[in-house]
């Protein structure tokens, strides 16, 4: 596997060296998100159903849903929802299977509205699954090719596309605060003390040099918000609690801005009913959203790749995101003198997942790091962390990664 690595010594400054960095958050309840979250648990789904019923994972890749935002009337107090959202979710998937000359007929339309279900249950409070969404399928058996290709009997599954892995570390400052601001308002916590802070949070941080400003969108949830003044109350506590998460983890005040879109003399605000924009017209869709960091980071390398949906067994686009990203936290805390990695994954359909046609690590070194023992030290990483690539769908079935 050697020849297959590239590793670079960058000529670079790190991240947060460089004069200007935006990142971006997108949380649970933003329309792409609700497309990411709801594709992901029918992959887990049907992951479940083919293990327990066949003994393994089957072919399926149901990556691609759009959410039709619906219509809502929001008022303080109260409001109401007109016409529901309409989630569309498509892909293919193993529908039928052959054993001892009869077949049996997956379920993979229950299977999906159970996942549009428990999925939004177990993250929304105040979004119906019953009565403020419908749901479409389009989920077709999965084309020969790709099936025969998943079906060969072989200890080392064999990529069923050809696609990209990115990952980097460490986090910046400004990223981590992006994280961790969003983090915050979808926490129990945040929900407790605030009911009224819906789940649809939008986070975008923006570092030019020193400075950094915090621009969030923050739903809130009209019959938790009596009147304008109890909105302006609450946005300003809130908006308290930021700065407070701000200063800890960037060591000085920044600008931070709530729903800036907000016209307080015309009393038009941020209210929904449901705790998400997608009830009142804003669309969604898979892979438009946070990568596999958990970002938008366009001044880092990124993959266009949608991750939620795929099948985490032979599905580069899915399991070469994650081990990038492995890759690169493992080299970051274990190599001495790394100041920044980045690991790029290159596939080749046909060829089994733990050889990739090419594995580039690019570093930005810090003092006294040793040349040939740190690259020999990175490369060892990489050949291990490709090697437990196999087995990687298990932690996807236990939901311990996070795909967007």
């Amino acid at each position: 596997m050697n020849d297959k690595f590239v590793i670079t010594q960058l000529d670079i400054s790190p991240i947060e060296k460089r004069p200007v960095e935006i990142v971006e958050r997108k949380g649970i309840g933003h329309p792409d998100s609700i497309c990411d979250g709801i594709t992901e648990r029918l992959a887990i789904y049907l992951t479940k159903y083919y293990v327990d019923n066949f003994g393994m994972p089957l072919h399926f890749n149901v990556d691609k849903a759009v959410l039709v935002g619906g219509r809502a009337q929001a008022e303080f107090g109260g409001g109401k929802v007109l016409e529901p959202i309409l989630i569309h979710l498509v892909g293919r998937a193993t529908r039928e299977i052959k054993k001892n000359g009869s077949k049996t007929l997956v379920p993979i339309e229950d299977l999906a509205e159970q996942a549009v279900k428990d999925y939004i249950r177990e993250n929304f409070r105040f979004l119906d699954p019953d009565e403020h969404i419908r749901t479409q399928y389009s989920i077709r058996p999965g084309s020969v090719d790709l099936v025969n290709l998943f079906k060969r009997k072989q200890d080392i599954p064999l990529a069923n596309d050809t696609s990209i892995g990115v990952g980097y570390a460490p986090y910046s400052t400004t990223e981590k605060l992006c994280l961790e601001l969003e983090s915050f308002l979808n926490s129990k916590t945040a929900k407790k003390k605030y009911p009224a802070i819906g789940e649809d949070v939008k986070v975008l941080c923006v570092r030019k040099k020193e400075k950094i400003t915090a621009t969030v969108a923050m739903a809130m949830v009209s019959r938790e918000v009596r009147n304008l003044d109890e909105y302006i109350s609450i946005k300003e506590s809130v908006k308290e609690e930021l700065q407070s998460i701000a200063d800890r983890i960037v060591g000085k005040p920044i600008e931070l801005r709530v729903n800036m879109a907000d016209d307080i003399e015309r009393k038009v605000v941020y209210l929904t009913v449901t705790g998400t924009s997608a009830e009142s017209g804003d669309d969604g869709q898979v892979g438009r959203g946070n990568r596999a960091s958990g970002l938008i980071t366009p001044y880092r390398p990124m993959s266009m790749e949608a991750a939620a949906g795929k099948n985490a067994v032979s599905h580069v686009g899915k399991i070469y995101q994650i081990t990038a990203c492995r890759i690169a936290q493992r080299i970051y805390q274990t190599v001495s003198g790394v100041h920044e990695v980045y690991v790029i994954l290159a596939s080749t359909i046909g060829q089994p997942i733990t050889e990739p046609q090419i594995v580039d690590l690019q570093y930005i070194p810090s003092a006294n790091l040793n040349k040939a023992d740190a690259e020999q030290e990175m490369k060892s990483i990489a050949e291990e962390e490709l090697s437990k690539i196999t087995t990687l769908w298990k932690e996807f079935l236990e939901r311990k990664l996070r795909v967007f």
